[in-house]
């Protein structure tokens, strides 16, 4: 007769088995174990980090272009810590005062304009370049526990049951009570490498998403600033 499923996961004490195992089955147990805690944070912490970067962008751009003053909209950034487009305008903003106070103290001739734009413009691309560093932060480690962590549980799997062989050997007996516990805590390793891959590679590909949408916004944001500095500045 079958168990229904939550009757036979009951039966299954998972933790027991793996941290009842010995050897190299258990050292992949608690990496793995590890690897779970770590993929949560790792979600957790980027939803946060994310979340906050897209609302507070949001607001930046409407006020961004409600506003007629640029030190109106800086006041404004400086309180929008989380968002990439608030930090590329405070970059581009604080370049072109120096710009600006460079012209006024120099004769302000066509070349000193153009280089002065050219500053604004790098000041820019630096900005979008450090923001897309500190949105696309952590994001390695949950590629690499996606990708590595079924690996990981193989070998456990793997050495789980050639030590279920070798116990076979040793006892002269295929005895399904000698080969059970350690074919178990074999399969179990596996079971819990799929639970930290799993929701580690679908947490990058979404965090990935939204991050190519803030840098699209980010690249198209440094056009139209550069675009009304050149026509109200240069």
């Amino acid at each position: 007769m079958l168990l229904p499923v939550p009757s036979l996961l009951a039966e299954i004490d998972i933790l027991h088995l793996l941290f009842g195992a010995k050897g190299l089955v258990l050292v992949v147990g608690i990496l793995l174990v590890i690897s779970i805690f770590t993929t949560v944070f790792v979600i957790l912490y980027k939803l946060i980090h994310i979340s906050q970067a897209q609302s507070q962008s949001i607001t930046f751009l409407d006020r961004f272009w409600e506003s007629k003053r640029l030190d109106d909209i800086y006041r404004v950034a400086e309180q929008l810590k989380y968002s990439p487009l608030a930090a590329m305008f405070r970059a581009g903003y604080i370049e072109l005062s120096k710009v600006k106070k460079g012209q006024n103290e120099a004769t302000g001739s066509m070349h000193e304009k153009m280089d002065g734009l050219e500053n604004i413009e790098r000041a820019l691309v630096r900005a979008r370049v450090s923001e897309t560093t500190k949105l696309e932060n952590l994001m390695p480690l949950l590629a690499t526990i996606g990708s590595a962590a079924p690996f990981v549980g193989l070998l456990g799997t793997v050495w789980g049951i050639m030590e279920a062989f070798s116990a076979i050997a040793a006892s002269g007996s295929a005895d399904l009570a000698v080969v059970s516990g350690p074919i178990a805590e074999a399969l179990v390793a596996t079971a819990t490498s799929l639970m930290s891959a799993i929701p580690a590679v679908m947490a990058y590909n979404y965090f990935n998403r939204r991050i190519k949408v803030l840098g699209a916004e980010m690249t198209t944001f440094g056009s139209d600033y550069t675009n009304i500095v050149k026509r109200h500045f240069f």
